[in-house]
């Protein structure tokens, strides 16, 4: 069965579903890792990736923004010269109440009746103006790492802006 487009589960809607001790069966986190490239270097310049409005991010497109940065970065400037740093989480599980089709669908289906709805992922909750991803380069290597990041916005949800700020 093919995913559902993301744009279903931008709006915050709700209250958050994130008590995962009562939840059975959750979906499993879709991210990687959370940093990735040099952990321990010493960089000049830091760059951060900020959400402009209020809404979920799920993980699948927070593992795509992840993948998106490090290639860009560890193809273009090596493996050791930059760390980017996932900042949000996905607590969030998502729920869809599934509704049956095809023949029969009428006796099977409840419609909307006790539609709490089953787990269908997780997504993370991100307010406006939070940073979401932040990498750490040289000064030689900040208009690489701003494409980096231009690119990895084009896979979240909302509008987002960079800022630069010595690390």
């Amino acid at each position: 069965m093919a995913q559902k487009p993301g744009s279903m589960y931008r709006e915050v809607k709700g209250q958050a579903y994130t008590r995962k001790k009562y939840i059975g069966g959750i979906p499993h986190l879709r991210v990687g890792q959370f940093v990735t490239g040099n952990r321990k270097g010493e960089f000049e310049l830091e760059l951060n990736l900020i959400a402009e409005e209020k809404c979920q991010i799920l993980d699948n497109a927070l593992e795509a923004a992840r993948i998106t940065v490090t290639r860009t970065l560890s193809k273009r400037v090596g493996d050791k010269n930059f760390k980017a740093h996932i900042l949000v989480y996905p607590h969030h599980v998502l729920r869809e109440n599934k509704q049956a089709t095809g023949a029969g669908a009428d006796r099977v289906s409840e419609g909307m009746r006790r539609s709490f709805g089953k787990k269908v992922g997780n997504a993370a909750r991100v307010d406006a103006d939070q940073p979401v991803i932040r990498v750490w380069v040289n000064e030689a290597n900040v208009d690489i790492a701003k494409d980096a990041l231009r690119k990895a916005s084009m896979k979240l949800p909302t509008p987002c802006r960079q800022t630069i700020k010595e690390a």
